[in-house]
């Protein structure tokens, strides 16, 4: 674990500024709504407000968000592998999980509905971080086979 993350996770301060500075969080989100999350290293549940926005989750204290909040944390979702249910693991209604490489975060929905519509929509915004490498590297190959092709 990186001293940074554990400094945020001992002072309970912020992420820094960079991992989000460039995203207007507060202005037309891709998904919004209440979850509760469990903490990364005090395993404590807490309800928290959620934005998804240019593949970012966020999370908030409070719901009503302007230029000035500030997150709680930040998750990338272009690291994250996979977003699946949950119950069967916490052995909680509406539970799903977040994971990466590194680590698995765990929430709870309000409904069933909730927990759909948040796994389909981080999972959308997985695909299309994800998407752009992909495109880069295909449009590479092709020139490459073009490249092939004339020589004769």
């Amino acid at each position: 674990m990186a001293a940074a993350s554990l400094w945020r996770a001992v002072t309970g301060a912020s992420p820094p500024p960079s991992d989000y500075s460039n995203i207007e969080f507060w202005s037309t989100p891709e998904r919004t709504g209440w979850l509760t999350k469990q903490g990364e290293y005090i395993k404590t549940w807490r309800r928290r407000w959620f934005v998804l926005k240019q593949g970012k989750l966020f999370w908030f204290k409070e719901s009503n968000i302007t230029r000035y909040s500030i997150p709680r944390g930040v998750v990338p979702v272009a690291t994250c592998l996979t977003v699946k249910g949950a119950e069967d693991v916490l052995h909680k209604q509406f539970a799903f999980e977040l994971s990466t490489r590194e680590d698995t975060m765990y929430f709870i929905a309000d409904s069933e509905k909730e927990k759909e519509d948040w796994i389909n929509s981080i999972g959308r915004s997985i695909v299309q971080h994800s998407m752009s490498v992909t495109d880069n590297e295909v449009v590479d190959y092709d020139n490459n086979d073009r490249n092939n092709t004339n020589v004769k």
